[in-house]
């Protein structure tokens, strides 16, 4: 590798990681789903009901520095320079040189990965390490050395422990694997011994799941009743080009380029079979972004090839790539105050192509996931206030109990008090696991979004309740969550909730 080719890797891993900290408002915090995976840092297991461990391992070193906005956003910005950094391997690996470097980290840096590689979830990782499982496999195309099957089955072992949608991957590859001359390698023995330590790779987490009666499928049945049942194939594919449009002739071209060399055609198959899968299983669009750069790398070998003798196209190239990218990035980044961008989105038609929808399906004035980054504080300073107001002989008594992980997780992350953050308790997701079986009470701080239904039993035994306070901002998707007091439990409000609470730990071998 030249000197040359190096410099600029490192300067453009440098510009993707630290550019999603140039471009955040100080407005908007951390989004829902990272106030889980924090908090599973504070209960480090090798597993969890909603994902492998791998995210919560670093969200145990991330409090280890104090558990700041910067250190949880740390390690998304991070391991996406590293998937640049292997994409740039890549690359190189396969006859690419300084142009074909600058396209593919113009892709990396400028389309949805900007988002993805700051928001602390498992999808970072998942990316990592499928794009460093196909880096692996075009090391093993080109000299059909041993040793990279091995590092191809450890580092999709590596992506288990992420996520567990690596299965589509491994499942993708391997019929990939069976339509190509490549099919030859499962007569091979050094094939099977490298899916072997894979397994074992993989072995303590599956006993994990084992142990707790397949969690993963619980999940999976959960997102199916909930989010996955609105997914339709044309927005899948819509989201597909909407993700990287700026360089969607690069992926695209790369997509064909794989596919008409019979050394890598495996990995053009890769491609379109993870897709197929994806859409027969009903997965989210995102879930794809794994495999998209690969097809970077090799579409910016194409392009640089392409354009060998043609110095005006390359200028053009990039020139085209910038101008479909910027008018995107606020799009991508909260740039500005909620209500401005609100404005913004209005005024520039975002509902039209369908960036505004949530998963209700339904056009809100932010992006979900922008809205999802607003009003934790204000819920969170506003319930432990209330609790601190209470009389002491109350406090000793009352819990807080949250109705989903969001709640549950910024309340712990905000909490100043002691006391209060450790009474806090939610029965979403991993957060059941955590609640003691010896729970009593007498009074009960409720944060949720609805007044319990009747058929709420617990909350029909309190003599008491008080609508205290709820979310203010019509922007955040925490707007309406509500905080109400439920005072002077009888008997029979304890033994009920511990009953309630065995049965459903019950399901998880608990």
């Amino acid at each position: 590798m030249s000197k040359r080719f190096f410099l600029v890797t490192i300067i453009l891993a440098a510009l993707k990681l630290v550019l999603p900290f140039l471009l955040h408002h100080p407005a908007f915090g951390l989004h829902r789903d990272e106030f889980l995976y924090y908090e599973q840092g504070q209960h480090l297991d090798l597993g969890y009901l909603e994902n492998p461990p791998l995210v919560g391992l670093l969200a145990s070193i991330s409090s280890l520095f104090g558990g700041s906005f910067f250190w949880i956003k740390f390690w998304p910005a991070l391991f996406g320079a590293l998937t640049f950094v292997v994409v740039a391997q890549m690359i190189r690996v396969m006859g690419g040189g300084l142009y074909a470097l600058l396209v593919a980290g113009l892709g990396m840096i400028f389309t949805a990965y900007l988002r993805v590689h700051f928001l602390f979830q498992p999808n970072f990782l998942e990316i990592f390490f499928w794009t460093l499982a196909a880096f692996f496999l075009v090391l093993f195309l080109n000299t059909r050395h041993n040793k990279y099957l091995y590092l191809v089955s450890a580092s999709l072992a590596l992506g288990w422990w992420s996520k567990y949608s690596v299965l589509f991957f491994i499942t993708a590859l391997v019929l990939s694997l069976l339509f190509t001359h490549h099919r030859k390698l499962f007569t091979r023995l050094e094939f099977w011994k490298a899916i072997g330590l894979g397994l074992l790779i993989t072995l303590p987490n599956i006993l994990w799941q084992y142990t707790h009666n397949w969690p993963l499928y619980h999940h999976m049945g959960e997102l199916r009743e909930t989010q996955l049942r609105h997914i339709n194939r044309a927005n899948f594919i819509k989201e597909q080009i909407l993700y990287l449009i700026p360089v969607l002739f690069v992926w695209m071209g790369g997509l064909i380029w794989y596919l008409r060399q019979k050394n890598y055609k495996v990995m053009g198959l890769l491609y379109l079979f993870v897709i197929a899968l994806l859409m027969l299983g009903s997965g989210k669009g995102y879930y794809a972004l794994g495999v998209y750069p690969m097809l970077l790398a090799g579409g910016a070998v194409w392009v640089e090839g392409a354009s060998r003798r043609r110095s005006w196209l390359r200028y053009a190239n990039v020139a085209l790539i910038l101008i479909l990218a910027l008018p995107f990035v606020p799009v991508l980044m909260p740039m500005q105050k909620p209500a401005a961008m609100a404005v913004f989105n209005q005024k520039y038609g975002l509902e039209d192509l369908g960036l505004l929808r949530w998963e209700d399906q339904q056009q809100h004035p932010l992006q979900q996931d922008f809205a999802d980054m607003i009003g934790w504080k204000e819920l969170a300073q506003k319930s432990e206030r209330t609790f601190l107001q209470l009389p002491d002989h109350m406090k000793s008594s009352t819990i807080v109990y949250c109705r989903n992980y969001g709640q549950a997780g910024a309340l712990r992350y905000y909490a100043k008090d002691p006391d209060f953050r450790s009474r806090i308790i939610c029965d979403n997701g991993t957060f059941l696991l955590w609640i003691p079986d010896s729970l009593t009470f007498d009074h009960l701080l409720f944060v949720g979004r609805h007044m319990p239904e009747k058929d709420d039993e617990v909350f029909q035994h309190f003599s008491k309740v008080t609508l205290i306070d709820s979310v203010n901002n019509p922007l955040s998707r925490q707007h309406g969550d509500k905080i109400i007091l439920f005072q002077q439990a009888d008997t029979l409000a304890s033994k009920l909730a511990r009953e309630g609470l065995a049965e459903m730990k019950s399901v998880f071998g608990r």
